[in-house]
């Protein structure tokens, strides 16, 4: 009879399933990088539209500041649902906050030094004007966030992780203010909508995310059916919200008698359009896993789905993130 060391070698290497989980995570993330940095050209093609210099990195950057808001928040939020149900386990994930914390420090570091060269992308060190971001909203702006990862990445190593909503939501409120330049139309309603919106989006995005996390903690047991259903619940709400705000955002930057032509003819609508079309396979998939959690024998085939729906939703951050750094359409 052999030993279990000589069946192991007479099958070969043995593999671990986490790696190759891993490698995939990889392949998606450069996957995903590839879109903020191929996407303007491919969306200002045939436009006639201009774009500064570096819109590609930009966009990028602030890809990683999303996603880096999506994690710690979605954790936030997602804990609060599970301290709410009756009989949870007590153990939880081991918290992302802060490596997203670090991330998001130094998307907004980069996205500051490009404010602090006026706009444009730094060569050197010495283009970098550090001390002029004070004389500037954007380049306020630009420091509260850089700011606010920094002490979220603090509050998340201390004994009292909570505290880093704070910080979050500071970043938050600068990002929503940074998209709607105070010369805007009616820009105190532009910055509200934003910050409605991005604060329900990541609590959709990031939430999820760690929801799966934790129920694959928990492993079998009846409080996951239960925290997912809280979630699907809530999650409801969140996408009602999403859609109500966005839209009226798009009618902003696109009145309604040009947002069907403005939708293929410029880059900003273009790319709005992949979005929209992004979040209605999300709400497919959204649907699909709460049939399976309601009707299914084994609620927890709802898990399937719903990795599809985090991946699907990675996709909508850098594609928003690549929304930003475009061009406004011209309004009519």
């Amino acid at each position: 009879m052999r030993r279990p060391a000589e069946a192991a070698d007479a099958s070969g290497p043995v593999r671990r399933p986490g790696a190759g989980r891993a490698v995939a995570v990889l392949v998606l993330v450069a996957l995903a990088a590839l879109i903020p940095l191929l996407g303007p050209s491919a969306t200002l093609h045939g436009t006639g539209e201009a774009t500064a210099p570096g819109v590609g990195g930009i966009a990028l950057l602030r890809a990683v500041l999303f996603a880096a808001l999506c994690v710690p928040v979605g954790e936030l939020f997602v804990n609060r649902l599970a301290r709410s149900l009756p009989g949870a386990p007590a153990d939880a994930p081991r918290s992302w906050a802060p490596y997203a914390a670090a991330a998001g420090f130094v998307a907004a570091l980069g996205l500051a030094s490009v404010v602090a060269t006026g706009n444009l992308v730094p060569h050197s060190l010495a283009e970098i004007d550090v001390g002029g971001l004070s004389d500037s909203r954007d380049g306020r702006l630009a420091l509260v966030e850089v700011n606010g990862f920094l002490a979220a990445g603090l509050c998340a190593l201390s004994g009292r992780p909570a505290t880093r909503a704070w910080p979050l939501a500071a970043v938050v409120v600068a990002e929503a203010l940074r998209a709607h330049p105070a010369t805007e139309h009616g820009a105190l309603l532009g910055a509200g909508l934003t910050l409605v919106h991005l604060t329900c989006a990541t609590l959709w995005a990031g939430g999820l995310l760690h929801a799966l996390r934790t129920l694959r903690r928990w492993g079998p047991s009846e409080a996951g059916p239960a925290l997912l259903g809280l979630y699907a619940r809530v999650a409801a709400v969140l996408l009602a919200v999403i859609t109500a705000t966005g839209v009226w955002s798009s009618l902003r930057r696109m009145p309604s008698h040009t947002i069907l032509d403005q939708l293929t003819t410029t880059a900003y609508g273009r790319t709005l359009l992949a979005k929209v079309i992004l979040v209605a396979a999300v709400i497919v998939l959204a649907l699909w896993a709460r049939v399976r959690l309601r009707r299914a024998p084994d609620p927890l085939t709802a898990c399937g789905p719903a990795r599809a729906e985090v991946v699907t939703l990675g996709v909508v951050v850098v594609v928003s993130g690549l929304l930003t750094a475009l061009p406004l359409p011209i309004r009519w």
